[in-house]
């Protein structure tokens, strides 16, 4: 049977101890050094020697130059301290001009060229030492040049001479322009339309990159991205609406490049020269918005209908349908529609009114009326509308609505201006509800006189009827007195006649 063994204290300790050191040596180390080898040039590739090497120092596959003249050639393990912009302790002018040279010429196995370069970078990074150093009195970098490559190299020297003078000039030339690399957007909008303006690439210094818009396009392509856009120009964008009836912001992102950062590949070799290589491109990122979000122009108008023409004394009756006679109606960041109010004021005339952009004489006002859109419905629906007042006088009642950008809430206003007014015409055929005038009673016939009865006929003698006169149709009552004369003056005739004939048979003779 085996038995399981565990190691001493101190095994382990020892384990512990050897695992800290190999952590240290691959972690902790400082940054691998690599041996600077010979490059492109003419000279001695030496520490020391009687011309010294002007050319380049190959460390990695990168062409170095030296930026400390009079110390040894860097022979030796040298060690990549990456991008620096305080190398050997130069300035930014000075480091903006040999990263020109080191990046734009000296990647090359022209040895003139090569040389060139390597006489320019070290006079930047230090004039008086690098004229002077083999021996030259005097102070022309043309003059030194010549010193020691006529010894060299005299079939190149005057090639060197022309390119060194040539590079040297550019450097210091481009290095007063050189600052840190940085940059924004700015946008600016059409005040007649919101959906044409402009982007602005700013920069500190010049740059090419890519630009990519957001709500927007690039009129010049339809595209929201531009590359090669260059710092300082502005270009013509085309907005790109996201949400009906919403206010939006256009912004962007780039990333540029600048041409002439202020700094260096830094390299140094223990006892040697430090040199410099291309820092490369530096890139940056740049950004920027609307400085106000883009509001698109809203013109609400609406149309009514009364629900009859003729009516009854009692509220006036309207049914008012919205709608956008300009731009989408404009919404709240739910989707939800933004309310709109509309007013109307209801005018009485005595005649038929005609339609009109003018309210006429003697039109009275007989009350107004007020609706606001529901932010569910908004404009999709008719909403009825009855006056908290009624129609008592007869006539013709007519509503003028009006929208106005003073009545709404601020979120309405800004789509539609505040100055905004819309108006409907007087007398539209449509608003006119008509209230007669009450029907006229006819007047009552006269209530016959009641008869009161006389006394029954049991308790009165009855009365002889009265004789009727057929010619006349006298009442005999009316003739009695004067008939009782008449005859009484015939009996005394008669008697008269009487008393003178014979009596007893005489007889009267009548002719």
């Amino acid at each position: 049977m085996l038995r399981s063994r565990t190691l001493p204290l101190p095994a382990y300790i020892l384990v512990i101890v050897v695992l800290a050191v190999l952590f240290v040596i691959d972690v902790a180390a400082p940054p691998r050094a690599d041996a600077a080898e010979r490059g492109t040039g003419f000279g001695t590739w030496a520490p020391i020697s009687a011309y010294g090497w002007h050319g380049s120092m190959l460390i990695d596959g990168v062409h170095t130059y030296c930026i400390t003249p009079g110390a040894p050639a860097p022979t030796g393990p040298s060690s990549d301290h990456g991008i620096s912009g305080s190398a050997a302790g130069l300035s930014s002018q000075q480091l903006a001009g040999i990263n020109l040279l080191v990046s734009a010429y000296g990647q090359t196995d022209d040895p003139v060229q090569a040389a060139a370069v390597a006489w320019a970078v070290k006079a930047i990074a230090n004039r008086e030492e690098t004229l002077h150093a083999f021996g030259y009195r005097g102070d022309s970098l043309a003059g030194a040049i010549h010193w020691t490559m006529s010894a060299l190299a005299p079939q190149h020297d005057l090639a060197v001479q022309e390119r060194a003078v040539a590079y040297y000039d550019e450097a210091v030339r481009a290095a007063q322009n050189a600052v840190d690399a940085s940059g924004s957007l700015a946008f600016s909008t059409d005040p007649a339309d919101h959906r044409t303006g402009t982007v602005r690439v700013d920069a500190t210094s010049a740059a090419t990159g890519t630009v990519t818009l957001v709500n927007a396009v690039f009129a010049t392509t339809g595209s929201p991205t531009l590359e090669g856009a260059t710092a300082g120009t502005t270009y013509a964008i085309r907005t790109v609406q996201p949400e009906p009836g919403r206010a939006y912001t256009v912004s962007g992102t780039g990333r540029l490049t600048a041409g002439l950062p202020a700094a260096v590949r830094h390299y140094t070799t223990p006892g040697g020269q430090q040199t410099a290589g291309p820092a490369g491109a530096v890139p940056f990122d740049i950004a920027g918005a609307d400085a106000a979000p883009r509001v698109p122009p809203f013109s609400p108008s609406i149309a009514t209908q009364v629900p009859a023409r003729e009516t009854a004394p009692g509220p006036y009756i309207d049914q008012v349908t919205f709608a956008a006679e300009d731009g989408s109606w404009p919404r709240s960041g739910d989707g939800s529609y933004l309310p709109v109010t509309a007013r109307a004021v209801v005018y009485r005339t005595d005649a038929e009114p005609a339609p009109n952009s003018e309210i006429p004489e003697g039109a009275t006002v007989a009350g107004t009326l007020q609706v606001t859109t529901d932010p569910v419905l908004g404009p999709t629906a008719a909403y009825t509308v009855a006056s908290p007042w009624e129609m008592t006088a007869p006539g013709f009642y007519t509503a003028v609505w009006s929208v106005s950008g003073a009545d709404q809430i601020a979120t309405v206003a800004a789509h539609t201006g505040p100055d905004f007014v819309w108006t409907e015409r007087f007398g539209e055929p449509s608003q006119v509800a008509v209230v007669a005038p009450p029907a006229v009673e006819p007047t009552p016939a006269p209530t016959p006189a009641v008869t009161t009865p006389g006394p029954a006929a049991a308790d009165v003698a009855p009365s002889p009827p009265p004789a009727a006169l057929a010619a006349t149709g006298l009442d005999v009552s009316a003739v009695r007195t004067p008939l009782a004369i008449a005859i009484g003056l015939v009996s005394i005739g008669v008697a008269i006649v009487a008393s003178r004939r014979p009596r007893f048979g005489a007889r009267l003779t009548i002719r």
